[in-house]
């Protein structure tokens, strides 16, 4: 089966190439009703990567598809008498692309993406009612040592301590003994992230993490030692810091809308000016 395809792909390569009709340089590998599939469209759809057999394959299934597609369309039209509404919609949706594509164009080059952070934080404080925090978060200092790890009194006392000598101590005698070391007193983290590193077995977690600030569990295996020096709780005011990038986006995008708003009513205004609009009132 497969080696008649392959020669009927040849045949109709060579009957196609026999006949008058200018492929631009491409190489026809199958017509259909004046439809013309060339090589260079499936090479630019292969896969990189695949074996001669899945090769081929796929270009059976690509070419089967492709003529297909070609056959129901003819049908289709042939039954849809009035295309005038498919014009007019599709002439609307070329235009709304250009007017598209020639904004994103126009914002690249006129607007940056550079924003100050005088501008961020105001928005930030204008908009505060944007945002929200929607799952828990938290900045801390996780550590999970082995049952019968070393010095286990001093990563007590170690982990509960936030100055820059404990959290040094600690990092030192992670790279020994620690099984896992995460220091996040300076960013803020979704809490999730946080209890899939704990074998924390409570009902409500989110709540005995806000009133629990040290932890200490083990297992069978490990000692867990979590220190929470931050935590904010689905509904307070989410930090500037984890806000930042979104607060970035909404005034670019606030910007943008701006510029787009600006440029159509100078445009106008020109319009106005060198009587291009013309009304007709009844």
């Amino acid at each position: 089966m497969r080696t008649t395809c392959v020669g009927l792909l040849i045949f109709l390569l060579c009957a196609a190439c026999n006949e008058q009709h200018d492929h631009k340089g491409r190489t026809p590998l199958v017509e259909l009703n004046g439809n013309f599939l060339y090589r260079e469209d499936l090479q630019s759809v292969l896969p990189v990567g695949l074996s001669k057999d899945d090769s081929l394959l796929f270009a059976e299934h690509y070419v089967r598809n492709w003529v297909e597609d070609i056959l129901l369309y003819d049908k289709a039209q042939s039954n849809i008498p009035n295309n005038g509404e498919i014009d007019k919609l599709v002439e609307n949706y070329r235009k709304a692309l250009i007017m598209h594509t020639y904004q994103q164009a126009l914002i690249h080059q006129q607007l940056s993406e550079e924003i100050s952070e005088q501008d961020l934080t105001e928005y930030y404080e204008k908009n505060q009612a944007l945002f929200k925090v929607e799952r828990p978060l938290m900045k801390g200092l996780f550590i999970k040592v082995p049952l019968r790890a070393p010095q286990l009194a001093d990563v007590r006392r170690w982990y509960k301590a936030e100055t820059r000598e404990a959290v040094e101590h600690l990092e030192k005698y992670s790279l020994q003994n620690a099984v896992k070391y995460d220091y996040f007193y300076d960013k803020w983290v979704p809490v999730s992230e946080v209890l899939d590193m704990l074998p924390l077995q409570v009902s409500d977690v989110n709540d005995y993490l806000n009133k629990n600030r040290q932890v200490e569990l083990q297992d069978t295996a490990f000692h867990y030692f979590l220190n929470v020096s931050d935590y904010r709780p689905i509904g307070e005011q989410e930090p500037y810091e984890f806000a930042r990038r979104q607060v970035k986006d909404m005034l670019l995008n606030v910007k943008q809308v701006e510029f787009m708003k600006q440029m159509k009513e100078d445009l106008y205004q020109r319009a106005v000016k060198r009587n291009k609009i013309k009304y007709y009132l009844e």
